[in-house]
């Protein structure tokens, strides 16, 4: 009951959520940096200036991996430190900074895999031209690119452009949640997106330009759909979500073009994006030279029909951990996403589908016939340490259990899995959740008043994984 010989078991991480020392050795302000500091934005105000203090104690955690037997570490580079105006002169100490953590890494045969974009971009680009609403980004995330395959393409072999684009761009353009917190901004969010996707496909071509042949690609929040039911306008709904929610992103990835219906549907709109001369050209061209197809897999979904009276995209996300307080949400006139009866939640009202990871992996290997990185899977939770500093997170090694369990099975029906990184290694800022939302085998001692000793705590889920890819997946099936 093996995984196969090579597989990368790994954890994963995010700049912005682990570092801190937000303004220390020349970084510049990000767009979550000054984000947070609008009142109310995040939970209790909780800030990354600090974080986890992964950038004074990388070489701690980076220990903690190793014991546990980590094949890879998958982590973010913060553009900011590299170029702290987005652009300019390249700060010489973010990219050592990097280059220890690479080394460091590789010192203990742990396979760097590193996400060039993981959300949080120089302010100074924002202050400029808005950012990713102007294609003025494109160059410019493809400079920043250039100098990190210049400086670690021959140590790291495996390179995820941007992370969640569907996720950053939606609660950055339509519901107001994260930078630049715009509301309902339809066409623009759809140029943003097509902004992103040039600078994915660009920077995917120089990748392969300058000669390196290691692994790159994407990483997509895929939330798998079911119908409610058989009832045909059920069925089109999910039909309609697939198209607009999942493969809008994906099958610009892995084919170079948009969904034609979905295209069409956002044309009558008027929120189809604009093109340049020579785009369509571009995306067909790097999606013949992505390694994988990404995969952050937390749940999946149910599709109904929505009227045209119906619910908008624009409810309430649970960032407090108060069960049942998010609401039902989706696109009038095609579909919304009621809670679905079979399956449990988390404390954030998350569905807890271990079945959904499996699925996704047979459709994107049918869709794509591409291999397949699972960057993130995981569950957060309220997590307690007892008296004597143990934290007993049984719940979590149940769900990380059974995904595995699924995945496995993916696996035997002919789907090819690279890699499988949890979210999180360590607990960390969990964006708008503060830091109550634990997911990290390691428990870390703050909590959203920046106080606390940052201590490093093993949980039981630690000393699980550990045995997990000691065997290979094998303890898996043990009763």
């Amino acid at each position: 009951m093996n995984f196969p010989k090579e597989f990368l078991w790994g954890s994963a991480s995010a700049a912005y959520q682990i570092e801190g020392a937000h303004l220390e050795d020349g970084k510049g302000m990000t767009n979550w940096d000054t984000f947070v500091r609008i009142e109310g934005k995040t939970y209790k105000g909780t800030t990354g200036d600090i974080a986890v203090d992964h950038y004074h104690r990388y070489k701690e955690d980076i220990a903690l991996m190793a014991e546990m037997g980590l094949k890879t570490y998958r982590f973010s580079i913060s553009w900011a430190r590299i170029y702290p105006t987005g652009n300019g002169e390249v700060n010489k100490k973010g990219i050592e900074f990097y280059k220890n953590i690479i080394d460091t890494c590789l010192s203990y045969n742990i396979e760097p895999m590193v996400t060039i974009f993981h959300w949080d971009l120089p302010q100074a680009l924002v202050d400029e031209y808005n950012g990713w609403e102007s294609r003025k980004i494109i160059d410019d995330f493809v400079n920043y690119a250039k100098t990190l395959f210049i400086n670690f393409g021959d140590k790291v072999k495996y390179w995820i452009t941007l992370n969640e684009q569907n996720i950053f761009t939606s609660l950055g353009w339509l519901t107001a949640q994260h930078p630049p917190g715009k509301f309902d901004e339809q066409k623009m969010f759809y140029q943003v997106n097509h902004h992103a996707f040039m600078a994915h496909a660009k920077t995917v071509l120089l990748y392969r330009q300058m000669g390196f042949t290691g692994n790159i690609g994407a990483s997509f929040a895929y939330t798998p759909s079911y119908s409610l039911d058989c009832k045909p306008i059920n069925a089109m709904s999910k039909l309609n979500y697939d198209d607009l929610k999942n493969f809008w992103w994906m099958d610009v990835y892995a084919y170079g073009r948009y969904p034609k219906a979905a295209m069409t549907y956002l044309k009558k709109k008027g929120f189809a994006p604009d093109f340049e001369d020579g785009d369509a050209e571009i995306l067909k061209q790097a999606a013949k030279h992505i390694s994988f197809m990404g995969v952050n897999y937390y749940q999946s979904c149910v599709c109904e029909y929505n009227p045209e009276d119906g619910v908008t995209p624009y409810g309430v996300m649970n960032t407090t951990g108060k069960k049942g307080s998010s609401t039902i949400t989706g696109i009038q006139g095609v579909y919304k996403n009621p809670p679905n009866p079979y399956l449990m939640t988390t404390d954030w009202d998350w569905s807890i589908d271990p079945s959904g990871l499996a699925y996704c992996c047979r459709e994107i290997t049918s869709r794509y016939d591409l291999p397949i990185v699972i960057s993130e899977n995981g569950l957060g939770a309220f997590d307690k340490k007892e008296e004597d500093n143990s934290i007993h997170d049984e719940y979590r090694i149940v769900y990380l259990n059974e995904h595995l369990k699924a995945l496995y099975k993916a696996i035997e029906e002919g789907c090819t899995v690279l890699a499988y990184c949890t979210w999180s290694f360590t607990d960390l800022l969990s964006w708008l959740n503060g830091y109550q939302k634990r997911y990290g085998f390691i428990y870390i001692d703050r909590d959203e008043t920046d106080k606390g000793s940052l201590n490093r705590y093993k949980k039981d889920s630690y000393y699980w994984y550990k045995k997990v890819i000691e065997t290979n997946g094998n303890s898996l099936f043990e009763d």
